[in-house]
C-alpha cells in the first residue's frame, strides 16, 4: 500500500476538526457526551439499515429503519441509567448485566461469522436487521455506562470513566494512523481479502506503537496516572486488536452490499460506520476489562 500524500492530508485535516468536536463532547458534561454519541449512534444505525437493505432487498425498509433507530437510541439511553438515577430520582433498571452478557457471547460470534464470509448465505433473511441491536446498540449503551465509571463505586464523583473513554478512543486513533503509516512504507503481506489495503506489517506495527504511546502517556501524563500504567497496556491492546476486527467486520458488510463507503459525512473518512467501526467492537471488551480489573 503506497503512501498517498493528498489522501493523508485530507484525512488529517478532517480528523483535526473531528477531534476538536469529539474532545468537546468527551471532556465537557455528560449530557453533551450523551447527545454527541446519540447522534453518532443514530448515524451508524441509519447506515447499517442502508447496508442491510441492499443485502436482503427488504420491503418497507424506511419503516423498519425508523423503528430500529428509535429502539436503538432508547437502548443507548439505558446505558446512562446511573446518571438519570442520580439527577432525576430514577431507579436503576439492571440493563448493564445482560448487555455485557450479550456482548461477550454474541458479538464475537457474530463478528467471526460475518468476517468468515458466511454472511452471504443469509441473503433475504429479514431478521438480519435485528443483528444491529447487538452490533450497534449494545456497544453504544456500554459506552454511556463506561463514561460514568468510577472505581470508588460512586459513578459521578471522579472522572475515571472519562479518562478510560478518552484513552480507548485515542488508542483507536493512534492504532489506525500508525497502521496506515507503517503499512504504507513497510507493508508487504496482505492481512485479509476483506480489506486488501491492510497488511500484517501495518496491523502489527500499529498495535505495537499504539500500546507504547498510550502506556507512556499513562505513565507520564498526570491525569492519566489515576489509572496504573499496566492497565493502560491492557486497555490499549484490547482497543487496538478489537478495533482492527471491528474494521474488518464493517468491511465485510460493505463488500457484501457492494459499497465502498458506508456514507460520506467525513471527507477522506467515509460515513459514521467507517469512522466508528473500531470503537463499536472495542467498547464491550474494554468495558468488561475495566469492570473486572479496575
Amino acid at each position: 500500500m503506497a503512501f498517498n500524500k493528498a489522501v493523508f492530508q485530507t484525512r488529517a485535516l478532517t480528523a483535526l476538526v473531528f477531534v476538536a468536536v469529539m474532545l468537546t463532547g468527551l471532556l465537557w458534561t455528560f449530557p453533551l457526551f450523551l447527545l454527541l454519541f446519540g447522534i453518532i449512534a443514530g448515524g451508524c444505525w441509519y447506515e447499517f439499515v442502508k447496508i442491510i437493505s441492499l443485502i436482503i432487498k427488504a420491503p418497507s425498509k424506511k419503516i423498519v429503519a425508523a423503528f430500529l433507530v428509535i429502539c436503538g437510541l432508547i437502548l443507548v439511553l439505558t446505558g446512562a441509567v446511573d446518571y438519570f438515577s442520580q439527577h432525576f430520582g430514577l431507579g436503576g433498571f439492571g440493563w448493564v448485566s445482560w448487555m455485557i452478557l450479550i456482548s461477550w457471547l454474541v458479538l464475537p460470534l457474530l463478528s467471526l461469522f460475518i468476517i468468515s464470509g458466511r454472511y452471504k448465505n443469509l441473503h433475504g433473511h429479514k431478521y438480519l436487521f435485528l443483528s444491529g441491536f447487538v452490533y450497534l446498540s449494545v456497544p453504544f449503551a456500554l459506552l454511556m455506562n463506561l463514561r460514568l465509571f468510577d472505581v470508588s463505586g460512586n459513578l459521578l464523583n471522579v472522572p475515571i470513566g472519562k479518562i478510560v473513554v478518552c484513552g480507548m478512543i485515542f488508542s483507536i486513533w493512534i492504532n489506525d494512523t500508525m497502521a496506515y503509516l507503517v503499512g504504507s512504507f513497510l507493508g508487504r503481506t496482505q492481512l485479509s481479502a476483506i480489506s486488501p489495503k491492510k497488511t500484517w506489517e501495518g496491523t502489527i506495527g500499529g498495535i505495537i506503537l499504539c500500546i507504547i504511546t498510550i502506556s507512556l502517556a499513562g505513565y507520564f501524563i498526570p491525569v492519566a496516572t489515576h489509572i496504573a500504567w499496566p492497565h493502560w497496556i491492557a486497555i490499549s491492546a484490547i482497543a487496538a486488536v478489537a478495533g482492527t476486527f471491528g474494521d474488518l467486520l464493517e468491511s465485510r458488510l460493505k463488500r457484501t452490499a457492494e459499497l465502498k463507503d458506508s456514507g460520506s459525512f467525513m471527507p477522506g473518512h467515509g460515513g459514521f460506520l467507517d469512522r466508528f467501526d473500531s470503537l463499536i467492537l472495542a467498547t464491550p471488551f474494554v468495558w468488561a476489562y475495566v469492570n473486572l480489573m479496575l
